[in-house]
């Protein structure tokens, strides 16, 4: 996969984690912490696309399996 299709790539899943983190029925200070992860996710993007593509997986597949962070870690 080329930079240009990688970066596609990761472009299109970020804004369908934003929308499924935005919709999230969680307390609020679970949401918090899943946004705080997704930033850092973006934020990685910046410098280096497969991490950050890494990163993301990892993060979804948390969403999928129901998987929020609590206060104690």
């Amino acid at each position: 996969m080329t930079d240009d299709e990688l970066f596609e790539d990761l472009s299109r899943r970020l804004r369908e984690a934003h929308r499924r983190v935005g919709a999230l029925d969680v307390p609020q200070e679970q949401k918090a912490r899943v946004v705080t992860r997704l930033l850092a996710v973006s934020d990685a993007a910046k410098h280096d696309l497969a991490r950050a593509s890494t990163r993301l997986e990892m993060l979804l597949a948390d969403l999928d399996a129901g998987r929020f962070p609590t206060p104690e870690g």
